[in-house]
């Protein structure tokens, strides 16, 4: 069973922009805290959208075919950095998490139901420090470096309870983020509690509670990216 894990984005101060400083800023204060620098990780996230089916009569005016409302318009492709051999799938219309193994992509493909659209990779250097261990990375279109978001993962290694490990992440959180306001930098990093209950998990963390954080954590990235637009 995993140890707890919170994902943190970065939420910059009105009319601030993202820059890769606030990122070498945050590495700076996980080594400041004691953090030694333990190697790179990478997580990606593909959208997906539903393709019309061959046949499908189109609609009024030439309008193009449309599926059948009981089919997801899109779903979400998860592949953690720590579990390689497999790959998650999120339906948040349908509130669902499912796990395959890492050849779903390439199902999906010849399956032609849903098409690739979008993938963005989470990808950066991660820190042991004590009984934590922190991820900070940036948020980037595949085959791209434009910046489109900064974020973390903090892990609690001896507690796989969601409830029993939260006073200790909430003080672990108080004290990186009064670290990183030394830095007087524009903006502050974000904790938003994912529903899990929602989507039929439990309080003992799982791999799904990662994908489902995920997702979250990429909604609250694109509303960013929408009210600096």
């Amino acid at each position: 069973m995993p140890p707890v894990k919170w994902l943190m984005h970065w939420h910059p101060n009105p009319g601030a922009t993202l820059n890769s400083q606030i990122l070498a800023e945050a590495s700076g204060c996980a080594e400041s805290l004691g953090g030694s620098k333990d190697g790179r990780w990478k997580t990606s996230i593909i959208f997906y959208r539903a393709m019309a089916r061959d046949g499908a009569s189109a609609g009024a005016g030439g309008a193009p075919p449309q599926q059948p409302p009981d089919v997801p318009r899109e779903l979400l492709g998860v592949a953690l950095h720590e579990r390689p051999g497999l790959y998650f799938s999120i339906l948040r219309s349908h509130r669902l998490v499912l796990q395959a193994d890492a050849a779903f992509p390439q199902v999906m493909e010849k399956l032609q139901s849903y098409k690739a659209r979008v993938t963005l990779n989470f990808e950066g250097f991660q820190y042991q420090l004590g009984d934590f261990c922190l991820r900070i990375g940036k948020c980037v279109p595949n085959n791209s470096e434009t910046l489109r978001g900064i974020m973390m993962e903090v892990e609690y290694y001896p507690l796989s309870s969601i409830e029993k490990s939260r006073a200790v992440m909430e003080d672990f959180f108080d004290i990186w983020q009064e670290t990183l306001a030394k830095k007087s930098l524009p903006g502050h990093f974000i904790h938003v509690e994912s529903n899990f209950s929602e989507y039929g998990l439990s309080d003992h963390y799982s791999f799904q509670h990662t994908a489902v954080q995920y997702a979250t954590c990429l909604q609250q990235l694109m509303a960013a990216v929408t009210v600096r637009g």
